[in-house]
């Protein structure tokens, strides 16, 4: 059963944008200081910027790719990682919700969210009394998300997405897709997701995968060297993910990325 009831302290919930927000301050680790409320989103870095890894993380604070991000910038370089073959921004929509198989009630977080093009698709899985928390460190990122979000039950974090600053067992469901590959830490990232996940919480990722072939893996080399990507080998995701305690995992492979997802059930 989900731990909606001691955050609501069992009062039915009328859900507002407000409410979002200040649902999740409450879900904030102990110890953690006060975010200010900035441009609709809660701000814990203020002027501090996380590591970045390369140039791909520069871009995703920058000004311009955050406007043309869903529509334009995300699906072609998806298309281009995922091969002709590969599924449609609809089929990992679709795949992600299969994963997850939230319910209404939910706590869900999706992990370096960008402009909240799939948090914004999880809001109606859970309903009013659920919460969708996007999690970034890219103020250009966040404040896109603000804006084109309209749903009552989602609200916005900028932090450290390798060490989200959130509430041990306080989430039914985590989600970082097109991102992990990208971060300073990312096998750190996960070990801090698992501390997140109440028991039996859900996982679903879309990263990078090195592919076997010599002079695609050459390509996938120099790619992550130009652009600061971590290239994943073939299984190294789902070894991680077993690792910490992750079954019944699920694995899809489309040209150079991989869809891993997975339940906690310790």
């Amino acid at each position: 059963m989900y731990r909606l009831a001691r955050l609501t302290h069992t009062r039915r919930v009328v859900a507002s944008p407000r409410d979002a927000t200040e649902r999740l301050r409450e879900l904030l680790a102990p110890g953690t200081a006060q975010p200010r409320a900035h441009q609709g989103y809660l701000d814990l870095l203020g002027d501090d910027t996380p590591l970045r890894s390369g140039v791909a993380q520069r871009l995703m604070a920058s000004r311009l790719v955050p406007l043309i991000y869903e529509r334009w910038w995300r699906p072609a370089l998806g298309r281009v990682a995922k091969g002709l073959a590969g599924p449609s921004m609809a089929e990992e929509h679709r795949w992600l919700t299969e994963q997850l198989a939230l319910e209404p009630g939910a706590l869900v977080l999706d992990l370096a969210c960008g402009p909240g093009n799939f948090t914004r698709r999880l809001a109606p899985l859970v309903g009013p009394t659920g919460l969708v928390a996007g999690l970034d460190a890219s103020a250009t990122m966040l404040a896109e998300a603000v804006r084109r979000t309209t749903q009552p039950n989602v609200a916005y974090l900028r932090a450290d997405a390798v060490r989200p600053p959130l509430r041990e067992g306080a989430f039914d469901a985590v989600c970082c897709f097109a991102a992990l590959h990208l971060f300073a830490e990312p096998f750190r990232a996960l070990d801090h997701v698992v501390g997140l996940l109440r028991p039996g919480g859900r996982i679903a990722l879309l990263t990078s995968r090195r592919r076997p072939s010599g002079p695609l893996r050459a390509l996938d080399r120099a790619l992550g060297a130009t652009s600061g990507m971590r290239m994943f080998d073939p299984d190294e995701i789902r070894a991680a993910l077993a690792e910490r305690g992750f079954s019944g995992l699920r694995q899809r492979v489309a040209g150079a990325t991989q869809f891993v997802a997975g339940q906690h059930l310790s």
